[in-house]
């Protein structure tokens, strides 16, 4: 019988969600068993998680709820990327922004710093704090500057008008490294569009629906998101690669 042939992919794709956390829909697990030498078809595991009930349901929220813009508080540049969010090459176009998130029955909040590169999707730097302070936004630009490694082209850092990202020590920093710095327009969310689809990513597959009884068990939870993003979680436009591998594939063409 069909339902007879079809056991061993089934119990397959249900330890592939239970791997995955239930963070993965079907057309990455036909990613995952194709990578175990599987021939199928996205409609034939659409159709396997249907029937099985399987099918993801984490995906139902919006995104974020900070905004560290105060005006003008120093300086401003202009918007270099232009949404151009396409890149050849790691480490060319860097993303960066603040995220809040609330902690249920309690008064404490959680402040996220990432910096992801364009070109993988890789999150290459990112701290954490109960406050959105200065020293949370260096922090992660600290860690993303030395995890740059020697190229012969340079980066530009692109972020929003956040008060972090006009001031004295930030822009600095970026032209003591000879890294170009490049600005959203006022109140424009899709001129660093990349950062807040993972932000929205981030919140639907780890936050969402779930509930932290403190900070720590947050933040513990946030380190395991980030290492399963970019170490186990694979993306259809990155080649069926995750963002490391991705990544580690294009070095070795530059080297």
């Amino acid at each position: 019988m069909k339902e007879e042939k079809d056991a061993p992919l089934i119990k397959l794709i249900k330890q592939i969600i239970e791997k995955h956390n239930n963070r993965v829909g079907y057309r990455r697990i036909t990613l995952e068993l194709k990578e175990m030498g599987h021939k199928i078809n996205h409609k034939k595991v659409l159709r396997l998680t249907k029937e099985n009930n399987l099918l993801c349901t984490k995906f139902s929220h919006k995104s974020r709820s900070y905004k560290s813009y105060k005006g003008n508080t120093g300086e401003i540049t202009k918007n270099i990327l232009n949404r151009r969010f396409m890149s050849d090459r790691p480490y060319q176009k860097l993303l960066t922004d603040i995220t809040q998130f609330n902690i249920m029955n309690t008064n404490t909040k959680l402040y996220l710093s990432p910096v992801l590169d364009v070109f993988s999707k890789e999150i290459i730097a990112y701290s954490i704090s109960k406050n959105p302070t200065l020293d949370l936004a260096m922090s992660s630009l600290d860690e993303a500057i030395l995890n740059i490694p020697q190229l012969n082209y340079r980066t530009t850092v692109h972020s929003d008008q956040g008060w972090h990202y006009q001031h004295k020590l930030w822009v600095e920093t970026l032209k003591n490294h000879r890294i170009f710095q490049s600005m959203s327009r006022k109140g424009n969310c899709y001129d660093n569009s990349p950062m807040e689809n993972f932000f929205g990513l981030l919140k639907q597959e780890m936050f969402y629906g779930e509930e932290f009884s403190s900070y720590e068990e947050l933040e513990l939870e946030i380190h395991k998101y980030i290492e399963y993003y970019n170490n186990v979680r694979r993306k259809i436009n990155l080649k069926g690669k995750t963002p490391v591998e991705y990544r580690n594939l294009a070095l070795k063409e530059i080297v």
